[in-house]
């Protein structure tokens, strides 16, 4: 079983202390005013988590609002965020019939067309730990039904639509960084999530999930770096980096969560060493050779790029995340500092904050399975 813990403990935060600054978070992102990222349709029957810095609705978002309900035990925010993206995401036809849209605005009308790999695996791990948590009703809150035809659909979309591609591949078991790419990233890498489809998916690809759970572990050992720990942005199958987007670093936004992923597999199935050095090598990097709180992009090995991160204070809370994993001799150091954070204000205050919010969940012990 899963060794759910107050990590805080270990820098001698109590119980009550952490729950109290979980709920305060919670409240924040969804409640407050001024600086909540979740907003209801004017009908009050739909919702959806804003990207602030993008001004949009991703897949990403939605899924991550999704979970972060159900941990919370909050039916209501669930299922108007759901009924959102089922009502504009959700393609009902074409290449991409059982995907959703990763991006929209909050009117719902879609800016992109394609999904989004990361997008699909949180909404069908959410809606499987709905349907055990809440029970199962009617279409489209037949949770177990939903997640089951998602990850149909990413593994047999080929079969399923004329002329779809899948989101994983089914030679390699490693997921895509879309459906139509040959390469991957490895911060979709989530083998704690397919550790539970291999028992809640379909009956007929239940073993597919099994192998890409241990697919995934090995991509993460394979695309970081021995050194720094640092994982690319985006990486060839092979685990190569790849250069996207006009970027030529590889350590920035997309890869901050592979050490919280990596943290999150060790809370729910366990230590894996080699994932656990992983985390060792970052947190050590990044306190021996940055500035607290002032982050750049980076090379694989640590030599900085130009551009300084998007996301700093993702960067803080997930290192400390990386303390669940860790056992360097900084892992409390990073709790320190990430006790010591707050919340990011402000127009790009969405990554980071969603970043935060599961990081210190996990750390305070209250990300589960149901």
């Amino acid at each position: 079983m899963p060794g759910y813990r107050n990590h805080f403990a270990d820098i001698s935060k109590t119980d009550s202390e952490v729950q109290n600054r979980l709920n305060d978070l919670f409240h924040t992102i969804f409640f407050d005013e001024n600086e909540k990222f979740y907003f209801e349709t004017p009908d009050g029957s739909m919702a959806y988590m804003l990207d602030t810095g993008n001004i949009d609705a991703r897949t990403e978002g939605m899924s991550y609002g999704m979970m972060m309900a159900v941990q919370m035990n909050r039916k209501d925010i669930f299922d108007k965020l759901w009924k959102y993206a089922v009502t504009y995401m959700l393609h009902n036809s074409g290449v991409y019939e059982g995907y959703f849209a990763w991006s929209v605005n909050p009117d719902g009308t879609r800016r992109a067309q394609g999904p989004a790999p990361d997008g699909e695996e949180y909404f069908a791990m959410a809606l499987f730990f709905a349907s055990a948590r809440w029970g199962d009703g009617e279409y489209p809150f037949d949770y177990m039904n939903q997640a089951r035809t998602i990850l149909r659909h990413c593994v047999h979309q080929d079969e399923m639509v004329k002329g779809g591609n899948t989101m994983w591949d089914r030679d390699n078991f490693l997921i895509k960084f879309v459906p139509e790419t040959p390469f991957s990233d490895p911060s979709y890498h989530l083998p704690h999530f397919y550790e539970l489809f291999s028992e809640r998916a379909d009956v007929c690809d239940r073993e597919f999930w099994k192998k890409a759970a241990c697919a995934s572990r090995e991509y993460i050992k394979a695309s970081a770096h021995p050194v720094t720990g640092m994982c690319p942005e985006y990486a060839e199958f092979d685990a190569s980096p790849r250069h996207m987007f006009k970027k030529d670093m590889d350590y920035y936004s997309d890869a901050y969560r592979v050490v919280m992923n990596i943290a999150l597999d060790c809370a729910w199935f366990g230590k894996n060493e080699s994932l656990s050095k992983i985390a060792e090598n970052l947190q050590k990097f990044f306190y021996e050779h940055t500035e607290f709180g002032v982050y750049g992009s980076y090379m694989l090995d640590g030599t900085p790029h130009p551009e300084p991160a998007m996301h700093p204070v993702a960067i803080t809370a997930t290192l400390a995340a990386g303390s669940i994993a860790s056992e360097g001799k900084y892992a409390d150091c990073w709790l320190e500092r990430f006790w010591n954070t707050p919340l990011r204000k402000g127009g790009r205050r969405y990554y980071d904050n969603c970043l935060y919010f599961f990081s210190f969940m996990m750390l305070a012990g209250e990300y589960k399975i149901y």
